[in-house]
This record gives C-alpha cells, structure tokens and sequence, in this order.
C-alpha cells in the first residue's frame, strides 16, 4: 500500500478517534496537511478555534504567519506537511494534558513513518519537548535551542530536527518575528542539502 492509502486509513483512524475526552468537544478533528513526500515537517501542539471549525492545521491567525514565513523561502504548503501532537482542539485553548498527548502521539508517530521528511521543525515548547524525547534528546527552554540542529538516526535514515518558536508567539511578542524569520532562513539553507 502506498503512502496515500496508508495515511487514508490512518486519517480515518483519528476521525473515529475516542481514546481521550477531547473527542467529544471537537467539531472537526484536524489530522495534517499538505504533502506525504514532504521533505519537512512541521508539528505544532494542538488545534485552534478556526482548526477545529476547518478541520486544518494552522489556518488562523498563526497559520497566517506561517504561510508568511514559508514564502520567505520559497514553499508552499502544498510542498511540506503541516500537523500537531494533538489531534483535537482543547477547550479554551488550554495546553493538551500528559494523557491527552499520550492517548494522540502514537498518530503523529506513524505520520513520522508514513512521510519520513528530512526535517521535523517542532513549533513551540510542547512540541519540542515532544520530538526531542521521542528522538533521544534533553529538551531545553526553546529560547535557547530555537534555530538548533539535531540528528536523529530512524530505521529509513537520517532526520534533523529543527526547533523554532510556534508562529502565535510572533503576534503576541513582536520581536519573535524576527527570530523566526532567522530560523526559517536557516531552514531553507538547509533544505538546499537535501536537494
């Protein structure tokens, strides 16, 4: 079966989804988006209102600061894969709980399988926290790892992880913008390495 068909049944899954309480408050759930040959992926939390409302990742107002930044380097989301650890919105837009993300991670752990980009850029704390476990590393506060590279080695080879600031920092704290603008810079040099 090939990746189409694999994530089909997989999206499926997490649409019947009832391992935690969030399903029954979600209006869509909001499995990912964007290519399953993506040479990146980026993994944000959690669903928002509009998220949730569109069943998309990153279609509200950080959304809006994401497809900004992915222009700044020419992608599209059309060419990368866009999701979040949690699959169902939170209410009130509360950070997911432990049991939340460990009923939902084993999703984004065969996503990973299915794509298996060149690069995951976790967005946000929780998401780095996360990646870098899962991968073998010791999370720090993102303020001092955001733009940092990290190899892991997987069973279909090398993934550099790359943490950065999620997009909703930027419009609460305006200086953020430009240190994401530095760490997407630094993700399309190196994109290039990978052809």
């Amino acid at each position: 079966m090939g990746k189409e068909g694999l994530m089909g049944k997989l999206e499926e899954k997490i649409r019947n989804c009832r391992k935690c309480p969030l399903w029954e408050l979600r209006t869509k759930p909001v499995p990912g988006a964007g290519s399953y040959d993506a040479k990146v992926m980026f993994v944000g939390e959690a669903p928002g209102y509009w998220e949730d409302q569109k069943g998309l990742p990153f279609v509200g107002r950080a959304g809006k600061v994401l497809d900004e930044l992915l222009a700044e380097i020419n992608l599209s989301r059309e060419e990368v894969y866009i999701t979040n650890i949690v699959k169902c919105r939170p209410p009130n837009n509360r950070d997911p709980t432990e049991e939340e993300v460990r009923a939902c991670s084993p999703y984004l752990d065969r996503q990973i399988d299915i794509i298996r980009p060149k690069v995951i850029v976790p967005l946000g704390r929780h998401s780095m926290g996360y990646i870098l476990e899962k991968f073998g590393f010791e999370p720090e506060p993102i303020s001092k790892i955001h733009g940092k590279t990290f190899e892991a080695h997987t069973l279909f080879g090398k993934i550099v992880i790359m943490p950065t600031y999620h997009p909703a920092a930027a419009l609460y704290k305006p200086p953020i913008r430009k240190e994401l603008e530095k760490d997407f810079r630094k993700l399309g040099e190196l994109l290039k390495e990978f052809g």
